[in-house]
């Protein structure tokens, strides 16, 4: 097993290591200056008293619901179809898969400016979908489905990618099958191409939900987690309460916290769907 302990120690080093340390300063008071004092349980007690983690929780469940219900269809649709053999497939997939190749703050700022209700397309958009004033991002009750539509705009494009990659590697005999059997394009889909692809949907689903726990840049950006806490997720509220308030010791509370949830839940979607059981879906294989 010698051959894998480079990667182990890069792993315990690069990943172990930092997550120990932020489970230590979690039991510390710093301000990030000077050195870190032993506070014990003091910052644990915290956290069932501070009443915007249970804001922030609920912000950050809805944004995952949110983009997990957009992307899915989207990109598995995206996907399948990027892998099929269509005209022009190549030259419009290069289209699709361009926000893969911007940075999230590009992307932020570039949907910030197009959505300000002073000037860009907010305004026309906003009488078209009934919000007159255009200003999607400062109404309390928009803000966070527009901060949902940004970040699945730049994630489907990945997402459209793992499912092409998946596709591809369908074996055709089971397509020549279902068309012998008088299977239209839609019986194929939902009878050879969706459950051979199930295993990639849960990877996915398993992507979404620890991505939904680490978006940050965009929604500091957009809205700065306003308007009020609209749009206050987990990660935001850390970094407020870390590098804003210059309480590391709290803040590293709310990274464990978000470490152990988003672990959670990857075990058990794990779990639910059998993808801890996973065996190859090819024939021969």
């Amino acid at each position: 097993m010698l051959w894998a302990a480079p990667a182990a120690i890069f792993f315990a080093i690069f990943g172990l290591g930092p997550i120990g340390a932020v489970v230590y300063l979690s039991f510390t008071e710093w301000n990030l200056l000077g050195s870190p004092e032993w506070t014990g349980l003091d910052n644990w007690a915290r956290l069932f008293e501070d009443p915007d983690v249970v804001g922030s929780v609920r912000v950050t469940l809805v944004l995952t619901v949110l983009c997990w219900l957009v992307q899915t269809p989207v990109s598995l649709l995206l996907g399948v179809w990027a892998a099929g053999p269509q005209r022009n497939r190549a030259v419009l997939s290069t289209i699709f898969f361009v926000p893969l190749l911007l940075s999230t703050a590009a992307i932020a700022l570039t949907w910030l400016s197009l959505l300000d209700p002073n000037f860009g397309m907010a305004v026309d958009l906003g009488r078209f979908l009934g919000v007159e004033d255009g200003n999607f991002l400062g109404d309390r009750q928009l803000a966070l489905y527009t901060v949902a539509f940004v970040v699945t705009w730049q994630f489907i494009p990945f997402h459209a990618l793992i499912y092409q990659a998946a596709a591809q590697q369908i074996p055709a005999t089971l397509y020549e099958a279902a068309r012998v059997d008088g299977a239209d394009r839609w019986r194929r889909f939902f009878s050879v191409t969706l459950p051979q692809l199930r295993h990639t949907v849960t990877a996915s689903s398993i992507l979404i939900v620890i991505g939904s726990l680490t978006y940050f840049e965009s929604i500091l950006l957009l809205t700065g987690g306003g308007p009020g806490t609209a749009t206050r997720v987990l990660p935001l509220h850390m970094y407020v309460k870390g590098f804003v308030g210059t309480d590391m010791g709290y803040a590293s509370v709310l990274a464990v916290v978000m470490v152990a949830v988003g672990a959670a839940l990857s075990f058990a979607i794990a779990r639910v769907t059998g993808y801890h059981r996973m065996s190859s879906q090819r024939e021969g294989l």
